[in-house]
């Protein structure tokens, strides 16, 4: 329940799929997820860096450790699941 909890923050994913893609600074970070605040994106960088999803090196740059790098994995099913309920709960070229 503590990471449904952790990872049900909004943001939190956002946080976790850009950082899967490139680890990237705060502004770059802040950059890439345009709606959100940087008083939220700073919360989930400290509370992922806290947990030990997310590390930062002695330059400011964000990156999953370990631990945050097999979120990928353990969420590919997930990822199918959402992709088949998006095909029948939404008209075509709907997107939710």
């Amino acid at each position: 329940m503590a990471a449904l909890d952790l990872l049900g923050q909004r943001w939190t994913l956002r946080v976790v799929w850009e950082l899967q893609q490139s680890p990237a600074g705060f502004r770059e970070l802040r950059r890439r997820a345009d709606a959100m605040s940087s008083s939220v994106l700073a919360d989930r960088l400290r509370r992922l860096v806290e947990v030990g999803i997310v590390a930062t090196n002695e330059d400011g740059v964000y990156q999953l450790t370990e631990l945050g790098q097999g979120l990928g994995p353990a969420l590919d099913p997930l990822n199918a699941w959402a992709q088949q309920w998006a095909a029948i709960t939404t008209e075509p070229g709907e997107t939710l």
